[in-house]
């Protein structure tokens, strides 16, 4: 299953975090220091938290300012949710249910007591006594008319409506039929059964019903037993999580079994390194203490000499697994800086972690980079605490690559997709270098303007605290000055939303093999129409091709007219939306040369249905269909719904329409800049 959105309320600086999206692969949680990230991905990972994570407590967990509540009693820890996630199941998840629930969302929670709770939203409503009354009534009066008289002096034997009447007795409308409940219903059509005419339909018809909805909780309650067990596994990761690269193991041991460090993360990645190796401290450093076997000794030597070879070859496993990882993720395709082999040896009290170079040379863990020593320690973690379950593991990495130069971090952004592409990760940053400039629509802002407030967590790229947004201006910033003069061909796009439009179109087109734009083409968004022609002239001015794409809306059209860009760009290379375009909108936007997907699309995924009046208005613009309809629409909010959805479709998934007028437009877009 895949998280899908989530909430966090009443920990530590977050009130209320209100409800938030998450990315299918990869989401960016950015924002400034004391910020509340990092108790958000705390409070997040207490939805499938591993062994031997640290249980809530409301002495230290709950809002501070807010703790009276709480020792008063007006407050019960049991009362609060501090984490709820909603998932969406995957295809083996369904298999595995009962067909009513596999479109169902699974709910899962954790209250501040520790105590889980999960249920499903979607999938057929409980049956309540008030549905089925009346059908019970009905079905009980014709059981009663096929009911035999009782033989000469015997006793007439009890009505099923009797029956009923003694097994409904003081239900209410609202009373849900399950458990034992359900049980006795389930017995009396069992019994009533005899009873019911075979030829007569409507009453056979109304027995199946009622048994089919009698069992509908059992079945929910099936599907809960199923997917319960499936839930994700939450790994954190912080960089207080260090793997150290010498362990002196009896030292540790004692550390381990006295509890004598209060700071339990000092040694929390070594103790994972451990569990991955299958030992406990104390159990390795008896290895290393074996005493030699006596002279002649041939049993004793064996036993030895097994102890020894024991730790060496899980000691080797391990490497093994560890190198494969971290090759597969650490700097792909732009030149291994780093040692390949990982190695974790043994000698006698100490146990090392070192890293051998393309000479053979092994050398110790600290002496490589803060990233590489990074990494080695989150798959150390990684590997222990999801303990065989990675494959269903959900990541959470707190300021993941803070030790490395701000270039090596652009790098490491991949290796945080390639994890993405395997487990779901969500990251906190503060650094402009691990939010990619295509990746804005997955960045979630998060921000403490008001600590009376506290966290929260917006879906749009929107805060009332400037600096909560500083990460993505000076991520735009750089990309803007290193592309804005490197490509000799430059299409200058109105905003932000219309680049998402064409980059992900365009790469759907690509794809398929229907039309290509050429990548070394520059999307250049210049925040809106009227700053088009600045953006132009700039681009001009370096002697670079330059041209515009521009709706055909009003401020479009007040754009295109410029005499400046006119001059500057000509006729040719000023693009319109209606010259591609082939509906009945007259001044169409780029939004409506995807009609029909995006009013599909806003209805399933994001809850506007303009469905009917977009039928019976052709003629009108989809954006000003959404602004009447819907009170929180958002160009952005479904431009970046697009986005995900250019994810998991492919081009033939768009109308024919909708691929013609788009290939037209590309193939305006390359003659321009030819």
């Amino acid at each position: 299953m895949r998280l899908k959105k989530a909430h966090v309320t009443k920990y530590r600086s977050v009130r209320d975090s209100e409800w938030f999206e998450v990315e299918h692969k990869k989401t960016i949680f950015v924002g400034p220091n004391e910020a509340g990230k990092t108790a958000l991905l705390q409070a997040l990972q207490q939805i499938g938290p591993p062994d031997g994570v640290r249980k809530l407590d409301a002495l230290r967990d709950y809002p501070r300012s807010e703790y009276n509540d709480i020792t008063t009693g007006n407050v019960r820890p049991q009362d609060v949710t501090v984490a709820e996630a909603h998932f969406s199941l995957e295809d083996d998840d369904k298999a595995a249910i009962p067909a009513e629930f596999r479109e169902a969302t699974y709910v899962r929670g954790r209250k501040l007591d520790n105590s889980p709770w999960h249920n499903l939203e979607g999938g057929p409503p409980s049956t309540t006594y008030g549905s089925i009354k009346k059908d019970l009534a009905r079905l009980a009066a014709h059981a009663d008319s096929n009911l035999k008289a009782p033989a000469e002096g015997q006793p007439a034997p009890v009505s099923p409506s009797t029956e009923l009447n003694t097994i409904t007795q003081g239900w209410l409308d609202a009373k849900v039929i399950k458990g034992d409940v359900a049980t006795k219903v389930e017995a009396w059509l069992k019994k009533v059964l005899a009873l019911v005419d075979e030829k007569n339909q409507d009453e056979e018809n109304r027995h199946e019903r009622l048994s089919y909805a009698i069992q509908l909780d059992a079945k929910r309650d099936l599907a809960l037993k199923t997917l319960d067990p499936r839930t994700p596994v939450f790994v954190l990761f912080s960089n207080y999580f260090r793997v150290r690269p010498i362990i002196h193991l009896e030292h540790l041991a004692h550390r381990i079994e006295t509890n004598v460090l209060d700071d339990k993360w000092y040694d929390y990645g070594n103790e994972c390194l451990l569990r991955l190796l299958g030992f406990s401290a104390r159990e390795l450093s008896n290895l290393g203490k074996a005493p030699e076997p006596a002279r002649g000794d041939a049993a004793a030597f064996q036993k030895y000499r097994d102890q020894l070879d024991q730790r060496s070859y899980q000691l080797n496993a391990a490497s093994v697994r560890l190198t494969e990882a971290i090759n597969r993720v650490w700097v792909p395709d732009a030149g291994r800086d780093e040692a390949d082999r990982l190695r974790i040896v043994a000698d006698g009290q100490y146990l090392k972690v070192v890293v051998e170079d393309e000479l053979g040379v092994e050398i110790e863990l600290d002496q490589r980079s803060e990233g590489y020593q990074w990494l080695v320690s989150f798959f150390v973690v990684f590997f222990a605490e999801s303990a065989g379950k990675h494959k269903n593991a959900i990541l959470l990495l707190d300021e993941p690559g803070l030790s490395l130069h701000g270039l090596k971090q652009r790098e490491f952004r991949q290796t945080i997709s390639l994890l993405a592409e395997t487990n779901q990760t969500l990251y906190t940053t503060h650094s402009p270098f691990l939010v990619g400039p295509s990746e804005l629509d997955l960045v979630r802002v998060v921000e403490m303007s008001d600590r009376t407030v506290g966290t929260k967590v917006h879906t749009t790229i929107t805060a009332s605290d400037p600096a909560a947004l500083l990460p993505l201006q000076e991520a735009l910033g750089y990309d803007l000055a290193q592309s804005l003069f490197a490509q000799q061909q430059n299409l200058v796009l109105e905003g932000l939303t219309d680049y998402w439009y064409i980059d992900a179109v365009a790469q759907l087109l690509r794809d398929a093999g229907i039309v290509d734009l050429r990548e070394n083409i520059a999307l250049q968004p210049a925040g809106d129409a009227g700053k088009v022609v600045y953006y132009a002239t700039i681009l001009h001015a370096q002697k670079l091709k330059v041209a515009a794409l521009l709706d055909s809306d009003a401020a479009g059209d007040q754009a295109a007219n410029q005499d400046v860009l006119v001059h500057t760009l000509g006729n040719k290379a000023i693009l319109r939306t209606k010259d591609a375009y082939t509906g009945a909108v007259k001044r169409p936007e780029i939004e409506d040369m995807l009609r029909s997907t995006l009013v599909t699309l806003a209805r399933e995924k994001l809850g506007w249905d303009v469905t009917a009046t977009a039928a019976a208005q052709p003629a009108r613009p989809i954006v000003d269909i959404f602004n009447a309809e819907s009170p929180n629409f958002s160009k952005y909010r479904l431009a970046k719904a697009f986005l995900r959805w250019t994810r998991e479709h492919a081009a033939g998934d768009l109308t024919g329409d909708e691929r013609h007028d788009w290939q037209t437009l590309i193939e305006s877009i390359k003659a321009a800049l030819n």
